[in-house]
């Protein structure tokens, strides 16, 4: 089914049971955000708020809620773009069978943008930035936000819609120092295509247009987050996974998305940035304020009727979880296909996507060796730090299974497999002073901290405990030691201070354990944090807890630890994911919102019955 617009495909949700309109007004200072966490919560239904305070559009939210909704939106296309992506890397395949790939061959044919004749009229309307719902999502956020935008930009080299980028790259709306209806903030992060094209515009000493287009077909969202290689356009395959052309036409020098239901046009000039932020990210904390470019408004466009889409971010898994899904649903092998040996790499959402990756390669380098051990897989490591955002990764878990009966979305099943065979003398490998995820605040500064690699490859070398051993319930300074999974302990301290008195304490900690060894040999990894019971309460909680606070170089440290020829061992790795002073602050429902939106929720509330 090919969406000419937004509203199809919230009408085609409404006739198959899944989307609520709300009829009742709403705010756009904290109630919206609150309403649709609480109903994404629940796994329920898309939305449709028919009456925004202080607005004439309508927004809506949720639409991407579910994977199964998703797959259900793109319930004609994705089948034939999981194909096109297959004879990618088996070019020799529509060859092979040509009528089997015919009907793929005729949805490529959607991938070709479409230019309006300038003589079409167009149903936008004039207005301005202030006339935009704005959406305040979290109490502490620097104002209103866009969180659905599809970013466009031009390559200055090779000007053009098929040398063009598009990407979700937040907008701010209000606050801070811009200056209202005339200047917006644009925040981007490592690795994104709409650098490249601003370092070269800044090197023509050029401003940087850009066209901001938010709603319209559903596809065009997906392919704004969808990791394309550099220099292939996001028009493409909007085109052909919506079924439907990308039509475009350019007014005053900007390229205008005709399905979009708003556009907002305006320059980036070189050097001008303003303070961005804060914003309550999908970490689940706010990203601090900090200088990024500023964008001057040319014009705002809005189409008669138009619908404003949104989405909330914050702890995982939220409605961007389900993006991440539907990408790995379409790419399918594609990864394998682009790095030699790699299996499966799964970045797992709970910790925050790029903090954590689970990976399983191959080892094919000696079969002939008595000892098995980390090769191959050490070279898939580099190549996943070098590929695309998968570069962003802070920690890296692989291995490998030569049975093939592991996989990395089974995380319990994966840590236990991966902590039988770690050889903690040889499997750890650190990136120190590189660059991270510009969202992550464990690290030295803005985009600033280490990654590590945990290698580990060959037989069970030990039992894991299951329980804490006596060792650890009677430590000066550590206490309420509870298990988290097999060979992983979580053990509280008091507040983190200064990195030089938790050297001091994690000491202490080393020397009351030196004669304990015995007891710990089936124990790994140790987590020190500040609340044990949290940590231990769900795996969730341990992933988000463990690897959103650590910065490898910093915050992990050793029983027995050595260092010989600058490489880095201990006999048990302890990680310490206490909250320090220079981090981020933790997302938190606001109590007095969460009390107002409770009348939507109860008889006679249109939401009343969903949860």
């Amino acid at each position: 089914m090919a969406y000419n617009s937004l509203e199809e495909c919230l009408i085609d949700l409404e006739k198959n049971g899944q989307l609520i309109r709300i009829k009742e007004e709403v705010d756009p200072y904290l109630e919206m955000a609150a309403i649709h966490l609480r109903v994404h919560e629940a796994g329920g239904p898309a939305l449709l708020f028919e009456n925004v305070k202080g607005s004439k559009f309508r927004t809506a939210s949720n639409i991407f809620g579910t994977l199964e909704r998703s797959k259900f939106i793109f319930r004609d296309t994705l089948k034939n773009v999981q194909q096109l992506i297959e004879l990618k890397n088996n070019p020799l395949e529509a060859i092979k069978h040509p009528i089997n790939n015919f009907t793929t061959a005729i949805a490529a044919l959607k991938a070709l943008p479409l230019k309006n004749p300038a003589k079409k009229p167009i149903l936008f309307q004039e207005i301005k930035m202030s006339d935009i719902p704005q959406i305040h999502h979290w109490k502490k956020d620097g104002g209103a936000f866009v969180t659905l935008p599809q970013v466009y930009t031009e390559d200055a080299d090779k000007p053009g819609i098929m040398s063009a980028n598009l990407g979700m790259y937040r907008i701010q709306l209000s606050g801070n120092k811009y200056i209202q209806n005339e200047e917006i903030g644009l925040h981007y992060q490592l690795h994104r295509g709409i650098g490249v094209h601003q370092t070269k515009a800044n090197k023509k000493g050029l401003p940087l247009k850009i066209s901001v287009f938010i709603g319209g077909p559903p596809a065009h969202s997906v392919a704004a987050v969808m990791p394309l290689p550099e220099g292939v356009s996001e028009m493409t395959f909007a085109g052909v996974l919506g079924n439907r052309r990308f039509r475009y036409l350019y007014k005053d020098g900007y390229c205008l998305s005709t399905d979009a239901d708003f556009v907002i046009t305006g320059e980036v000039y070189p050097n001008e940035n303003k303070p961005e932020g804060p914003f309550g990210d999908h970490l689940g904390y706010y990203s601090l304020q900090h200088d990024f470019p500023v964008m001057k408004v040319h014009k705002v466009y809005a189409k008669q009727n138009a619908i404003w889409p949104f989405t909330v971010v914050g702890r995982p898994p939220q409605e961007d979880t389900s993006f991440g899904k539907l990408i790995h649903e379409i790419s399918g092998s594609a990864l394998r296909q682009e790095i030699p040996g790699l299996k499966e790499v799964h970045a797992v959402d709970a910790a925050g996507v790029h903090p954590l990756l689970l990976a399983i390669g191959s080892e094919r380098y000696t079969p002939y060796a008595a000892t098995k051990q980390s090769a191959e897989i050490l070279t898939i490591a580099n190549h996943i730090l070098g590929t695309g955002q998968l570069s962003l990764a802070k920690f890296l878990f692989i291995t490998a299974d030569d049975s093939n009966q592991l996989s990395a979305k089974n995380i319990q099943n994966y840590f236990k497999y991966f902590l039988e065979r770690v050889d903690l003398k040889r499997d750890i490998h650190f990136y120190t002073k590189t660059s991270i995820d510009t969202l992550d605040y464990s690290g030295e500064g803005l985009n600033t901290g280490s990654k590590v690699v945990l290698a580990a490859y060959g037989d069970v070398k030990r039992e894991l405990a299951t329980e804490v051993p006596d060792c650890l319930m009677h430590l000066h300074e550590f206490n309420n030691a509870k298990p988290v999974m097999p060979g992983i302990v979580a053990l509280q301290a008091k507040k983190f201070t200064t990195y030089q008195n938790a050297a001091n304490e994690l000491e202490s900690l080393h020397v009351q354990l030196t004669n304990q060894l015995s007891e710990l040999t089936s124990l790994p990894f140790i987590i020190v944090c500040d609340d044990t019971n949290f940590l231990s309460q769900t795996l969730n909680n341990f992933l988000w807890v463990t690897f959103t606070r650590c910065n490898p170089s910093h915050d992990m440290y050793g029983i027995n630890s050595n260092t010989e020829n600058k490489h880095w061992s201990c006999d048990n790795l302890i990680f310490d994911a206490r909250i320090k002073p220079h981090h981020a602050p933790a997302l938190e429902k606001d109590e007095e919102t969460e009390n107002k939106i409770n009348k939507f929720f109860e008889k006679g509330g249109s939401l009343y019955g969903v949860l």
